[in-house]
């Protein structure tokens, strides 16, 4: 019987050796096809002006720190969801509260905005994706109306709906992905692959994009495909947990933000890392990332309280803003691109333009 044992141990390690062998092979074939740098092939566009970016709003109401927000697709209301449990809808042109719950849980980590604007979805440490219907009667009672859709079972770390109010996904500590139908709660499809907390995922911008990437504490990116549930792309160069993911406005690259302190750009097509968005004197992990509409800028919120603006093509910082008194927890451009809202540990949002 103990010589089973060491027969099971030695091809575990020998089929490990092989996988890496293997690993080693794609890195050669993947470095093949690496001819130039994308700073290199940027050289000849033109250098960005200068820019001006100021705070216009700031949205205080928040008990604790503001852990994730969305925009809805009216580029004007605001999803928020805190530490402290409760998730807020403001209006960002007036500042105005006009939906808030409070969720049965602390650390509501994630929140989005359904398509239609007449819903929303957030979760946390209850390990659940709970939707509530928004209306605009001020009697009604919102908690009365929630419906729990996602069943983890560890913490809720993003969610998302696809195109439309029907299907939401979902990423969680317990290192899975999984897409759910809203109307009967039914587990759709779930994606594992990942080796450790999933702590981020975006939806392929285009309408018929059905694929998603998701990054986590394994330090891996991964491209999935949301009709088969297979890991279609995974990419594995951050040196520390990935917070944050964002498809470029194309759909053909995304960008992912770690707390190894950089921010990197993924080509698709070209299946690698095409650039690093970093400096020497950063040396705060970066919380969440998002491209401006035009796709040439990359905001990028870090824990020294700052954002950094990045030139995509040249790799280089045009702006470094100031204003958050705590690390910068989330950050989305509006639907129209003419803002982009932070959220924060110092209990604000702050919209910026």
């Amino acid at each position: 019987m103990a010589t089973d044992g060491l027969h099971e141990n030695q091809t575990l390690a020998s089929l490990k050796s092989e996988a890496e062998s293997l690993k080693g092979k794609l890195e050669e074939e993947r470095a093949k096809l690496h001819d130039v740098e994308l700073h290199q092939v940027a050289e000849r566009v033109e250098a960005l002006g200068q820019f001006v970016m100021k705070t216009r709003r700031t949205l205080k109401g928040h008990g604790n720190k503001v852990l994730c927000m969305d925009w809805c697709k009216d580029k004007r209301r605001i999803v928020s969801s805190s530490q402290d449990g409760k998730v807020i809808v403001w209006d960002s042109f007036t500042t105005n509260k006009e939906h808030a719950v409070t969720m049965p849980c602390t650390w509501v980590m994630a929140c989005a905005y359904a398509p239609s604007g007449c819903a929303i979805a957030c979760g946390g440490l209850d390990n659940k994706c709970s939707v509530y219907p928004l209306t605009f009667d001020k009697n009604e009672n919102m908690a009365a109306k929630k419906k729990s859709v996602a069943m983890h079972t560890n913490y809720l770390s993003a969610c998302s709906f696809t195109n439309s109010d029907m299907q939401i996904l979902t990423a969680s500590g317990d290192g899975t992905c999984a897409l759910w139908d809203v109307e009967s709660g039914q587990l759709l499809q779930s994606f594992h692959g990942h080796g450790a907390d999933v702590l981020c995922l975006d939806l392929a911008p285009s309408e018929t994009g059905n694929t998603f990437v998701s990054g986590g504490c394994d330090k891996k990116a991964m491209v999935w495909d949301m009709r088969s549930g297979q890991c279609v792309q995974a990419f594995e160069t951050h040196e520390s947990d990935i917070n944050s993911v964002r498809y470029y406005p194309s759909g053909d690259a995304f960008a992912s933000g770690s707390d190894d302190a950089t921010c990197r750009l993924y080509d698709l097509r070209a299946d690698r890392e095409v650039a690093v968005y970093s400096k020497d004197s950063i040396i705060f992990g970066a919380s969440s990332v998002d491209f401006s509409l035009s796709g040439r800028l990359l905001f990028a919120g870090y824990n020294d309280y700052t954002i950094n603006v990045w030139d995509v093509l040249k790799g280089s910082r045009v702006s470094i803003l100031f204003g958050h008194e705590n690390r910068v927890s989330t950050l989305r451009v509006s639907p129209d691109g003419t803002a982009f809202c932070s959220g924060s540990w110092d209990h604000t949002l702050r919209v910026w333009a």
